[in-house]
């Protein structure tokens, strides 16, 4: 596939997103993230530069920790609702993507699969969806269960999530199935629609889909699990692979090893884009830009960093030797094991990384601060090994964007590493030029195409 790098912006409805403190920091809006007008503009900023799309991060609960602490410093907490914020921005766009992240866990599939389908009519094909499992122990107790659900055990939970939303979207109506024919007084061909009797371990689900199929049918599919069980996830399911690699030399392993597994579970190895999470700190000089980090770091809090460092495990790491092998731990986090499997990935060759690296680690590898030509010199180290794109996350909001637009952007734009123009149709023909709006053969969702009631 011969196309320009992707770039999205990386966002999360919440004042605090992943640098935790700087929501501080004079002129940074993200503590408006409940004004419909900031996001509004965010997008139209977007499309503007012609950014590819908004992907919002989510959580479903509290991170582990003291609520004290979480309320105080604002660690994802409290959080709004990412796909309302979507048909304003749409509204206000003509070209931009929209990708929200919703949970197994957060929502019934058949009256998710509602909910996207719905958007996907009213942005013209413009929504994709990150899927994950939810390691939050807080939203488990919350939807009704004891405690958190096994890793493993969650991601086999998505395998049957998903695949009630696949008959739904793919198996419920055939195409041709929508007639609108006045003059017979028939809107749509009943034996065209099938129910789709689900009977699984979780759920049974009769069908059909309410909606009518809606210009992708299939939303855009991202995956961003790092441990052995996302990687399959993603290997068997996923359009675009969120990385979050913290050196080229990481990402092309993950890459290397993403393909294999989509090989073998029958896919092709250009299925999936691979999108890399970085931010971006620009000064006209590499001094200005290192003191333009300074300044931003003196925003930053500690205390926060660890705690959502130890939320997203499920590990209290305040009250751990910082000196303990991460090896050591893996096997043991009830959470997310893709941050630590991140940071080993990312070590040096024949070193043991611990604790406190990966509390360094968490701050700085996404992290890439020089002149526009400096920090467009790295995106190109990630393209040669395989990424196809950023999904740019900030410090400062807007300040990161704003300056990635008018900095970093032209620059990119003359290596020939960032799109000039927008290319015609739904989200999915923008990323994958030369191919429809429709999942391609090779996805395993479409074997449902062919039930029938």
């Amino acid at each position: 596939m011969d196309r320009p790098m992707i770039f999205n912006f990386f966002v999360m409805n919440t004042p605090s997103h992943i640098t935790h403190g700087t929501w501080r920091k004079p002129g940074c809006e993200s503590v408006d993230y409940n004004n419909l007008d900031m996001w509004v503009e965010l997008a139209k900023l977007a499309e503007s530069a012609k950014i590819d799309g908004l992907f919002f991060a989510d959580v479903f609960g509290l991170y582990a920790g003291p609520l004290e602490t979480i309320a105080r410093h604002a660690i994802q907490f409290p959080i709004s609702d990412p796909s309302m914020l979507i048909s304003a921005m749409a509204y206000a766009t003509k070209n931009l993507g929209f990708v929200y992240t919703n949970s197994v866990l957060q929502a019934h599939p058949f009256a998710f699969a509602r909910a996207i389908s719905t958007l996907d009519h009213l942005t013209k094909g413009r929504v994709g969806w990150n899927v994950v499992t939810s390691a939050s122990d807080n939203g488990s107790r919350s939807m009704g269960l004891p405690s958190i659900v096994d890793h493993d055990e969650r991601y086999r939970w998505a395998e049957e999530y998903i695949e009630v939303v696949y008959k739904l979207w793919e198996g419920s109506w055939e195409d041709g199935a929508i007639v609108k024919d006045a003059a017979t007084g028939v809107y749509a061909d009943a034996s065209k629609i099938h129910k789709i009797h689900h009977k699984g371990e979780r759920y049974s689900v009769e069908g059909p889909h309410l909606v009518e199929p809606s210009p992708q049918r299939t939303p855009v599919l991202f995956q961003a699990g790092a441990s052995t069980a996302g990687l399959a996830f993603a290997a068997k399911h996923a359009e675009g692979a969120f990385l979050i690699s913290g050196a080229p030399e990481a990402s092309a392993r993950k890459i290397a090893e993403i393909k294999k597994l989509a090989c073998e579970a029958g896919r092709n190895d250009d299925d999936i884009l691979f999108i890399e999470g970085l931010t971006f700190v620009v000064g006209s000089t590499e001094e200005e830009a290192r003191r333009k980090e300074a300044e931003l770091e003196e925003w930053m809090s500690d205390e926060a960093q660890m705690t959502i460092m130890g939320g997203g495990t499920g590990l209290d790491v305040r009250e751990m030797d910082p000196d303990t092998p991460l090896v050591d731990l893996l096997e043991k986090i009830p959470g997310m094991r893709g941050g630590i499997q991140l940071a080993l990935d990312a070590a040096p060759e024949g070193t043991t990384p611990r604790l406190r690296d990966l509390l360094r680690f968490s701050t700085k590898r996404w992290r890439v601060v020089g002149t526009p030509e400096t920090i467009a010199d790295r995106i190109q180290d990630y393209r040669e090994v395989g990424v196809n794109g950023i999904n740019i996350m900030y410090m400062d909001l807007p300040g990161t964007y704003r300056d990635f637009v008018d900095f970093v952007a032209p620059v990119l734009k003359d290596r020939g590493l960032m799109q000039r123009e927008y290319r015609e149709g739904t989200f999915r023909e923008k990323l994958y030029p030369g191919r429809g709006s429709k999942l391609e053969a090779s996805h395993p969702a479409i074997q449902y195409r062919t039930i029938a009631s």
